[in-house]
């Protein structure tokens, strides 16, 4: 391994494990070590390492194995503490593909050189906002970072419409949020970078003196928010089409910032291919299905968490304003990997994640 990749493997193996996130393959939790495997005999096994979680993206594997003959190994685990395993274990890793919740944890690995360049075809499938500048990891669904809501402690005309102004004392004790989440680390991450590093420093602080409630994930958010524990949760969009699974009539709606709000990020969950995979035509193929019509269609039609689709012509889910129609903050998602690092100490600084 070179200079450049233990330096990144080992920062980011300090960070993670300073912010609670232990990075490698011992001792990890039972979700992070939970195996899924169909391997048919003497057939091809591709190795996926999933920062989405199983029940989420299993369905999706599964028309995957349907659809080729290829069984797929999975490890599932937090995509950040994924990231940094890759980075360790370098061109060694056992993993064929990445396939993480958020763009800022792919370009972490991007940046360490262990992620191939993939087809022209591939990449073209989907709009140039939503895949790396360098051809090295591509989108396959998209959210969009919204402030759910219990709609029977306040009305949408009184929530913000400035993720800025949940630091106004109205909202002491009535804030959640999951810090030591990939997603919510990416939207401080995009925050730094479209408003500097002082003012996020400044919105953290006074977001930590209104005494926010701290969840492990976004779904314990809105179970909390269906509960009345909380008022207002910072989360991505499709959690409340999960928790709607489990609880149809949950007095709980999304609010939608206003355009071009640091708190208004357009995210994608993504994949990449390892430079060191032994099975490269299965990883291929594996993008290419994620990407395709029938990939694209899961998220529309079949998932229960409603994500969008990227690929032009697959409307999304009803009721879903569209894709085209939501403005985030005027970065690139390419720039969310280069900034995890300093958005994790940051957070730990804070307070957040120590």
């Amino acid at each position: 391994m070179g200079r450049h990749r233990v330096k990144v493997a080992a920062a980011l193996a300090a960070l993670l494990a300073t912010a609670g996130l232990a990075a490698g393959c011992g001792g990890g939790d039972e979700a992070t070590q939970n195996e899924a495997t169909t391997a048919q005999e003497g057939g091809t096994t591709l190795t996926v390492y999933s920062g989405r979680e199983e029940e989420i993206v299993e369905p999706l594997f599964a028309s995957f194995e349907e659809a080729t003959g290829i069984a797929v190994e999975v490890r599932y685990g937090d995509s950040a503490e994924l990231a940094a395993t890759i980075a360790e274990e370098g061109d060694g890793s056992p993993a064929d593909v990445f396939f993480a919740q958020d763009a800022g944890a792919l370009g972490a690995v991007a940046a360490t050189g262990l992620l191939a360049e993939l087809p022209a075809g591939i990449l073209e499938r989907v709009d140039e906002r939503y895949r790396a500048s360098d051809g090295r990891w591509v989108g396959t669904s998209g959210r969009v970072r919204v402030l759910a809501y219990n709609t029977d402690a306040v009305a949408e005309d009184d929530l913000p419409g400035s993720v800025l102004e949940l630091t106004d004392p109205r909202w002491k004790g009535k804030i959640g949020l999951p810090p030591t989440n990939a997603s919510f680390q990416a939207f401080v991450t995009a925050m730094r970078l479209s408003i500097g590093d002082e003012e996020t420093r400044r919105w953290l602080e006074g977001i930590k003196a209104n005494e926010p409630k701290l969840y492990e994930k976004n779904g314990p958010v809105l179970e909390a928010l269906a509960a009345g524990e909380i008022e207002v949760g910072l989360v991505n969009h499709y959690y409340l089409y999960l928790l709607r699974e489990e609880q149809p009539d949950a007095p709980v709606e999304n609010h939608f910032l206003d355009p071009g709000d640091p708190g208004a990020l357009v995210n994608v969950a993504g994949v990449g291919i390892l430079t060191g995979s032994t099975e490269l035509d299965a990883a291929t193929r594996f993008v290419e299905f994620l990407v395709s019509d029938a990939g694209q269609r899961f998220y529309a039609e079949e998932a229960e968490e409603a994500e969008y689709p990227l690929v032009a012509g697959i409307a999304p889910r009803e009721g879903l304003p569209p894709l085209d129609s939501l403005v985030g903050p005027d970065i690139a998602l390419d720039e969310l990997g280069a900034g995890l690092e300093a958005t994790l100490e940051l957070l730990n600084e804070v307070g957040f994640t120590s």
